[in-house]
């Protein structure tokens, strides 16, 4: 037998069903509905997991028979799956999950029979031909009688009909349980199971007053649905936690979890927020029932309070012994607390803050943003929206010393353990080498007030064998955070300059 290969317009591929007396049909539910779902309730948490509860009101036969649920989610946990009705019990289940697209109904045409109608862009005929899908890899490849032609994309319009729809392919994502009822008639039935491709965060906004020293804070929930499915109606509460959960096949697929969050300064509140509690985490309902639509972004709003105290703060960390070329811009950024007498008095579920600033025509503008944590009321935060654009900080190791001591330190005295058994001690000595280090820390300020600048030194506890350290003069009163940083706050005059040193002995 001659093949021969010919090219038509793919492109413009119409794709249709026939519906004969004989051609296949699926149940899908109720046709004339927009969804098959029932009594929604969607309970979404932080780590792209999303717990779906859903009621409908079924036909159940006595005996066995099989229930479809239409309208579930596309990333469902199959093996999470709960189902409850009263006086039945679930035999199996099957999740259908290829949706029905023109590339899939093609691809499971392979090996079937399909018509083409060919339009002849001249004359606006049409031509039928009855055609066998041998191939999708690459194109579409069809048997016409004796010889093997290529779906291109050529522009030309063609359309194929397909005589029916397949079996495991569903217009909408579908659950089918089998179930063995005691009795027959209509009841509430149940599902439960969880979900990837819902997640949601908090993203808030506020507006930073830097005369005054307060902020207005609004929080907003951001939802976002990629699961395939539309869920109607839904009694929806956010949970602001991460339970541990172990995937699963189904869990994420296509949706990769996000980077996670560089979080601000934060030292953690001691204040319960007024929230309902789930164990330990907090529960964020939202107000009235919403509908969260497939490929869609949703934001609510969760917390607007006025006025809350704030301050700008300029900080920078040095390492120990780090010599800069040249002047470093320090970190702008502001500092706020969440506790009740501060005038905010909310947990804040983790996301992104956002600050704005009003300009001299009163218009905000974007001045920078940050991100968080969980972060529990009382909390101290200290946000960086970027680098100050007038405030450097300049470090330089001006002088080190070798200094001696007046006696030596035994570093360790050890036991040694000979073939033979026996047992002999061994003292070791080594001589200790003490350091004098002094620090300039030169600061600049260009802006027509003065600044408060937060220097933390670094690096001043290396390990046990060398703790030892002291501060032999400083021009600035620090303030010792723990034992391997040292911090100073240091007032920089307006449009002016301070330097500040700082002279260390250490035994490093």
């Amino acid at each position: 037998m001659r093949s021969t290969i010919h090219a038509f317009g793919a492109a413009a591929i119409g794709l249709a069903v026939a519906s004969p007396a004989t051609a296949q049909t699926i149940d899908t539910g109720s046709e004339t509905a927009s969804t098959a779902q029932g009594d929604l309730a969607v309970t979404i948490y932080n780590n792209d997991i999303a717990l779906v509860q859903d009621v409908r009101q079924l036909a159940i036969a006595n005996g066995r028979s099989r229930i479809e649920f239409p309208d579930v989610s596309a990333q469902i946990r199959p093996e999470t799956l709960s189902f409850n009705t009263a006086g039945a019990g679930i035999v199996e289940q099957n999740f259908d999950f290829d949706i029905l697209t023109p590339t899939k109904l093609m691809e499971k045409a392979i090996g079937q029979t399909v018509t083409l109608v060919r339009t002849n862009p001249a004359t606006g005929a049409e031509m039928r031909e009855r055609a066998t899908v041998l191939s999708t890899a690459g194109g579409v490849v069809v048997r016409i009688g004796e010889r093997i032609e290529v779906l291109r994309d050529d522009g030309l319009p063609t359309r194929v009909i397909f005589d029916g729809v397949p079996p495991n392919l569903r217009a909408r994502p579908t659950l089918s349980v089998t179930v063995d009822s005691d009795r027959g008639g209509t009841r509430p039935a149940s599902i439960r199971y969880l979900t990837g491709g819902l997640g949601w965060a908090a993203d808030y906004v506020a507006l930073y007053d830097e005369a005054k020293g307060t902020t207005d804070m609004q929080g907003w929930v951001t939802l976002t649905n990629r699961t395939g499915t539309t869920f109607h109606d839904a009694d929806t509460v956010l949970v602001a936690g991460s339970p541990q959960a172990s995937g699963g096949r189904y869990a994420g697929r296509g949706y990769p979890p996000p980077p996670p969050p560089r979080p601000g300064r934060m030292v953690p509140g001691t204040q319960t927020a007024d929230r309902e509690q789930l164990g330990d985490y907090y529960l964020y309902p939202l107000p009235g029932r919403t509908t969260i639509a497939n490929a869609q972004t949703k934001q609510v709003s969760f917390l607007d309070v006025q006025a809350v105290p704030a301050k700008k703060v300029y900080a920078r960390s040095i390492g120990w012994l780090a010599s800069d070329d040249q002047p470093v811009n320090v970190s702008s950024a502001i500092g706020f607390s969440t506790a009740r007498d501060q005038g905010l008095g909310d947990a804040l579920p983790a996301g992104t803050v956002r600050f704005y600033q009003r300009d001299r025509q009163g218009t905000p503008q974007f001045v920078g943003e940050s991100t968080i944590g969980h972060t529990p009321m009382g909390s101290a935060l200290t946000l960086t929206t970027g680098d100050a654009f007038d405030v450097f900080v300049q470090a330089e190791v001006v002088s080190r010393d070798r200094i001696t001591g007046d006696e030596y330190q035994r570093s360790a005295r050890y036991r040694v353990i000979s073939g033979d058994g026996s047992v002999r001690e061994v003292t070791a000595e080594r001589a200790v080498e003490y350091w004098r280090t002094t620090m300039r820390y030169t600061f600049t300020n260009a802006k027509s007030v003065p600044v408060e600048v937060e220097l933390t030194q670094g690096g001043l506890d290396p390990g046990y064998w060398a703790r030892d350290f002291r501060i032999v003069s400083e021009d600035a009163m620090g303030e010792q955070v723990n034992a391997d940083t040292r911090k100073y706050l240091v007032t920089v005059p307006a449009n002016g300059r301070r330097e500040v040193r700082v002279t260390y002995e250490t035994r490093y």
